[in-house]
């Protein structure tokens, strides 16, 4: 793990899966005295939950929200709930005001608040890429806990855009927008899911003026038939624009990153997919803490080498969708 200061002054840390695993998480939920908050689209881990059970039996107040279902329906929650409950911990469904939560965040005794990639499901502690930002800036962990507040008690929540965090619905579009607008050299972008023209459009604009783009993404694999579409015609056009390609595959590819010249880097629970920026509750942070920012360098580079180059199949020919693809997994779906 690495930590730094932001050049807002942010003290900040990165977690990468899967090199620093479940205990990782394990640790930071260790560090609470008194509060604990948890907002979730997934929890399937146990030793995530032995872990709460201990925090409550030290004296923490614990409180937990789940999103209730997938957009497809699943309800991947329903037994954690129900023995969250039955231990005697507040456990709540995320908010009606949203058809899906996919937010990943856990606020700890109001001093750190964690923001990441991955769900709390031992797949992605072992099998997926991903990331997360735990902050211990004082005016991100308030508003992280406003929201969580907010969605608790079903009220409105307006955020501060201004402090480094990026939120949905109503806002990311165009926080992510401004971070590729700014640009100069490079842009590397570390996403699964390509469903969103104003974004494409951006990467494709930042292409044209002399910025070298570099795209990794997973192929089909957790791609729904829903967007595969978009997905498949998205990489199409970039690719026709001089966008370098490449699909990961030795490690499933969950995490949402873009970085900025080497310099800055978006990371947070959105797809680049017009309902996360649109209708659900999702949350990043922005970081451009050097040490931090060196250790995502290096990661993308590691995935990129690992990566080969890919030619995104015709959309409107299935027979092609397969070549190369990871095994299908039913239960890793880009919701």
């Amino acid at each position: 793990m690495n930590s730094g200061i932001s050049s807002m002054g942010h003290q900040q840390t990165l977690l990468v899966m899967p090199n620093d695993g479940v205990e990782a998480v394990l640790n930071f939920i260790a560090q609470a005295h008194h509060e604990l908050r948890l907002k979730q689209f997934k929890l399937e881990s146990e030793a995530v939950e032995a872990a709460l059970l201990q925090a409550q039996a030290r004296g923490v107040l614990v409180r937990v929200m789940l999103n209730p279902h997938t957009s497809g329906g699943d309800r991947w929650n329903d037994a954690a709930f129900e023995r969250l409950k039955a231990a005697g911990i507040e456990v709540a469904w995320t908010s009606d005001s949203f058809p899906v939560t996919h937010e990943k965040s856990i606020v700890v005794d109001n001093t750190a608040a964690l923001i990441s990639t991955f769900n709390l499901s031992d797949k992605y502690f072992t099998e997926t890429r991903d990331y997360g930002v735990i902050t211990y800036a004082q005016v991100a962990i308030d508003q992280v806990i406003a929201g969580f507040e907010a969605d608790w008690q079903r009220s409105f929540f307006s955020p501060d855009l201004s402090i480094g965090l990026v939120w949905s619905s109503f806002h990311s579009r165009g926080q992510m927008a401004r971070v590729i607008d700014a640009a100069k050299e490079r842009i590397w972008v570390q996403h699964p899911k390509y469903v969103d023209s104003v974004i494409l459009e951006r990467l494709i604009t930042a292409r044209n003026r002399g910025v070298k783009v570099r795209v990794l993404c997973g192929g089909k694999h957790g791609i729904s038939d829903w967007d595969i579409y978009d997905t498949f015609s998205s990489l199409r056009i970039m690719e026709g624009a001089g966008v370098k390609v490449r699909r990961q595959k030795h490690l499933k590819l969950h995490v949402k990153m873009i970085i900025i010249d080497t310099k800055s880097a978006l990371i947070g629970s959105m797809n680049i997919d017009r309902s996360a920026f649109d209708i659900r509750r999702e949350l990043g942070i922005e970081t451009d803490a050097p040490e931090v920012i060196a250790r995502c360098v290096e990661f993308f580079n590691f995935d990129w080498q690992q990566a080969s180059k890919y030619s995104p199949p015709d959309p409107l020919d299935p027979a092609s969708h397969e070549q190369g693809e990871l095994a299908p997994d039913p239960n890793f779906i880009h919701d």
